[in-house]
C-alpha cells in the first residue's frame, strides 16, 4: 500500500509537467532589463548604448557568451513604466541565471578591451555616466517556446 501512495504522489507531480510539453517546445532565455530615461536625456542614453553595449554586446555574441541581444523602446502607461528594455538572449536559465567562472572572465576581458584598462573600478566610473541617463527598473527572465502544431 505505501508503494501505491508513494506512486500516487509522484505521478501527480509529474503528471503537469508532462503535460505542459505536450504543448510546446522549451527554446533559449530572454533576459530583459528594464529601464525609464529622465527627462530630456532619452538620446543621451541612446548614445551612451550605441558606443558601449553594442560593440561589448556584439564581441559577447562573437565568443559566444550570448546568443543575441536586442533593444526595445516601450510608451510608459504609468511613470513606474519602463521606456527601454534591454534583452539579451541565452541558451539557457542556467546560461542566463548560473554563475560561471570562466565566462565571467571572457566577458571582464571583453570590458576590460572597451574600456581601455582592466582596472575594474575605472570601468565603473567611465560607465558611471548612464545613471544620469535613465534609471533601473528591473530584470525579467521569458522563455522562448515553440508550440506544437494539433494533431
Amino acid at each position: 500500500m505505501k508503494r501505491f501512495s508513494l506512486a500516487v504522489v509522484v505521478s501527480c507531480l509529474l503528471v503537469p509537467g508532462a503535460l505542459a510539453q505536450e504543448h510546446f517546445s522549451e527554446g533559449p532565455v530572454w533576459a530583459c532589463g528594464a529601464y525609464r530615461t529622465k527627462d530630456g536625456h532619452f538620446d543621451d542614453y541612446m548614445k551612451y548604448l550605441r558606443e558601449n553595449f553594442v560593440p561589448t554586446s556584439q564581441e559577447s555574441k562573437k565568443a559566444g557568451l550570448t546568443l543575441d541581444t536586442k533593444v526595445y523602446l516601450h510608451v510608459p502607461a504609468t511613470p513606474s513604466d519602463p521606456d527601454v528594455l534591454i534583452c539579451t538572449l541565452h541558451a539557457s536559465y542556467g546560461k542566463a541565471l548560473d554563475y560561471d567562472a570562466e565566462r565571467d572572465a571572457k566577458s571582464k576581458d571583453i570590458t576590460a578591451k572597451h574600456y581601455k584598462t582592466p582596472d575594474e573600478q575605472k570601468q565603473r566610473d567611465i560607465t558611471a555616466k548612464r545613471f544620469a541617463f535613465r534609471d533601473f527598473i528591473g530584470t525579467n527572465y521569458y522563455r522562448e517556446v515553440s508550440l506544437k502544431p494539433l494533431p
